[in-house]
């Protein structure tokens, strides 16, 4: 064997030799609710097919992959089982939250990520995590072709942010009764699709689902980054800075949201389900 040969032998032992993979449940305080996200903690970066690979073993809408930069700070990346993404509010809640219980910082220490979106920080707060995330606001937009029937809902408000279609419907009821043509969902050119509605209930300000069938998720449980999107909205709306989501997903989750210019702050709990290592 050639000495070619032998240096990918031993960068492939010291990747696979070096995985801590966790399972996290993002945006929630109780097991198997909130939104779950796999962690894999490296020693150095690894090639993306394989991350790729391991995305899709795990099968979650997400599953983040980080590793220290040589300034002490941490990069950060995340693949759905079929395609990377640029942003991801639960994977980098669920990567703080990992970081911070593996003893890698100290809770009192202010965690930044190098990511394809910026640079993005999170900080514990009272059993909280807080991330720091650009602000995704949308603009009024057409509605794209055969959105009214992938939705088979009136539609309210129509509007396109830099990544996602924000959709408003009539009620809360209309959000969580929603069955969506996901075939057609998919055809539409977008990362997602979010469809929201004014809060029945006082505990929140707004109710929200996240389908993004075209990367391999037909339904979010909880969306982190789309709270860049509702919080713009939403505040404009109600008149307020701080506001309350509650995702009205089948296993439900709540984010908080500090409207702050050009940035937004997102917060929420997490809860370790597993861990162990990728062999």
């Amino acid at each position: 064997m050639g000495a070619s040969g032998e240096r990918g032998l031993r960068l492939d032992f010291l990747i696979f030799m070096s995985v801590s993979l966790w399972v996290v449940d993002a945006f929630t305080e109780e097991c198997f609710r909130g939104n779950p996200a796999a962690v894999c903690v490296l020693q150095s970066a690894a090639p993306e097919p394989w991350m790729q690979s391991v995305a899709a073993e795990m099968n979650l809408a997400e599953t983040a992959f980080v590793v220290r930069r040589i300034d002490g700070n941490w990069d950060l990346r995340w693949f759905t089982p079929v395609v990377e993404v640029a942003l991801c509010g639960h994977g980098t809640l669920a990567a703080a939250h990992v970081l911070w219980e593996m003893g890698e910082a100290m809770k009192t220490q202010c965690l930044r990520f190098h990511t394809q979106s910026g640079w993005l920080e999170c900080e514990w707060q009272e059993g909280r995590i807080v991330m720091d995330f650009p602000s995704r606001p949308a603009e009024a937009s057409v509605m794209p072709l055969g959105l009214d029937a992938a939705l088979g809902e009136s539609v309210v408000w129509c509007g396109r942010s830099s990544d996602d279609l924000l959709v408003e419907l009539t009620d809360a009821t209309a959000v969580r009764q929603l069955k969506p043509n996901l075939a057609l969902l998919a055809q539409i050119p977008v990362r997602g699709v979010i469809v929201t509605a004014a809060s029945d209930s006082s505990k929140y300000d707004f109710v929200s689902r996240f389908f993004a069938p075209a990367l391999g998720i037909a339904e979010d449980p909880v969306t982190g980054s789309a709270h860049g999107t509702l919080g713009g909205y939403w505040g404009v709306k109600l008149g307020r800075t701080l506001l309350t989501g509650y995702q009205a997903s089948k296993r439900g989750g709540i984010v908080g949201v500090e409207l702050c210019g050009e940035r937004v702050r997102l917060s929420g709990p997490a809860v370790t389900v597993w861990r162990g290592s990728l062999l």
